[in-house]
Formats: structure tokens, sequence, C-alpha cells
């Protein structure tokens, strides 16, 4: 397949960059800085630009099956930019032949009981709370949207981490996933096999999955 990531060079982003070039995949990467990228494979073309800009990176998405959006507010300190990608995304997509669109969501909006989110636990830490919020601002969208885009927003386990890829999870939808002890979690490896192996599923469109062990 072909695909257009954005935010290759973050810590989820450059494993599902990883992932997808070992698949075999050609990937499309636009970032804000090419000297952030290091890594070098004949499947891997670099495009300075943001997804504000889709004067860039539409030429390319013309050309691809799938754009995968691996984004944070944490750079540039402003939780709005989230919200306004997924915006931006949509409706740059909307009317073009690409119609798939996975986005690497958060695991704050996920619920833990009936009208209680993880990001409602007085434990969550206070720092994460603006990303999170971002993303659930960013989820609202999505589902608000009315644009032809086959989307899939993806939230992973409570706890993301490095960690090895063993190609095992579970698939959920907004409740938090724990394991047998009440843990949730699953490494960034794996993570990206779990979104990556949405490209090849289609029950998945326009619904929030969650992904954890």
């Amino acid at each position: 397949m072909k695909l257009v990531l954005f935010g290759a060079t973050g810590h989820v982003g450059h494993s599902i960059l990883d992932e997808a070039l070992a698949r075999g995949h050609d990937v499309t990467a636009v970032v804000r800085d090419a000297s952030r990228l290091k890594q070098r494979h004949d499947k891997l073309h670099v495009v300075v630009g943001t997804v504000e800009q889709p004067a860039v990176w539409l030429a390319y998405a013309k050309h691809a099956d799938a754009v995968v959006a691996s984004l944070s507010a944490r750079r540039n300190g402003n939780s709005d930019t989230l919200p306004h990608a997924a915006q931006t995304l949509l409706e740059a997509l909307n009317g073009s032949d690409l119609k798939r669109l996975l986005w690497v969501g958060g695991a704050g909006s996920l619920e833990t009981a009936a009208g209680v989110k993880v990001i409602d636990d007085p434990h969550f830490p206070a720092a994460w709370k603006p990303e999170a919020q971002a993303q659930g601002r960013a989820l609202d969208v999505f589902r608000a949207s009315k644009a032809d885009v086959d989307w899939t927003f993806i939230s992973p386990a409570a706890l993301i981490e490095d960690g090895e890829r063993t190609g095992k999870y579970r698939v959920g939808g907004d409740q938090l996933l724990v394991d047998e002890r009440g843990v949730s979690r699953i490494t960034i490896a794996d993570y990206a096999v779990a979104l990556l192996d949405q490209l090849d599923r289609k029950d998945s469109l326009k619904k929030r999955i969650a992904v954890a062990y």
C-alpha cells in the first residue's frame, strides 16, 4: 500500500513508520523538519510540510491508499491544533479519491464506567490533561463530521510505552481495555501493528476503537 504519514518524527509515529516499511508499504512522510527524520529507505519519501498545508501533501495523497496522522500538541503547547488538524484532514480529503484516514488517538476519553472517563480519575496526571482533552475534542470533530471519509480513531491503552513487538493485542470500543490484573497497557510497537492491521479491515469505519493487551 501507499501511505501518507504525518508525525513520523514522533515516538509513536516513528514506530508506525518502521512497521509500515517492514510490511513493504510505500510511505510519504510529511514532516516539519526533514533533518529530524534520520531514516533512509527506498520506499520512504520525505516531504516538508504540515497538516495545515493541504496544497503540499494532497498531490501525494491522490496516489495513496490511506493517510495516517500521529500528531501531538506538546511541541507547540497549543492543544487546539489537534481538533483543528482533524477538521483540516476531513475537509481536505472530502470529495477526493482517498477515503481512508487513521488517527492516533488518546486514552483519556475512554470510559472506565458508564459516563466516567479515564481523564476523570483524580490521579490522572495534570500535565497530560491538555493533550487528553484536545484528543477528546478531535474525536468530537470526527463524530460530528459529514465528510465522505472512512476515518478510524485508534485509542491506545492507558499506558503506552517502549517494549517488544509481539504482534498480539485486543480490540475494543469506547471502554478502556484492561488485562486480568486490571492493568491497561500496550507497547508502542504493538500499537503500530494494531493500527496498520486496520488497513486490511473494514469493520471500524467512522468509529473509535481501543487497542491494548
